[in-house]
């Protein structure tokens, strides 16, 4: 896993609820084939829009409550917050410029 914020249950509402910019949470699990291979392309684009976006992840494994709370039926699910709230999600691997398409029109 790359160096992203964990988000847990005790974060939750200060790194993702509270935050001045959009999040973009991948919930995720190690055991997971197509976590592992939108890995690279989440690491790109954390780099590619720091600061104006925040990536973190949820291992769904050891935040079962998390993954209840956002009805987690299948990984990877990336959701994204802005302003306290989910505007968008969609589960499943998929290429760079689909993930970049969830956000970009809320950073």
């Amino acid at each position: 896993m790359s160096e992203h914020t964990a988000i847990t249950a005790a974060n939750f509402e200060e790194e993702v609820i509270n935050s001045t910019t959009p999040v973009l949470i991948d919930f995720w699990a190690p055991w997971c084939g197509p976590c592992k291979m939108i890995t690279p392309f989440i690491d790109q684009l954390a780099a590619e829009y720091e600061g104006r976006i925040k990536i973190v992840k949820v291992n769904v494994d050891e935040e079962q409550e998390l993954a209840s709370r956002h009805s987690i039926a299948s990984i990877p699910l990336l959701a994204v917050y802005q302003n306290g709230s989910i505007v968008t999600q969609k589960a499943g691997a998929m290429p760079k410029t689909e993930i970049e398409k969830l956000f970009r029109d809320y950073i």
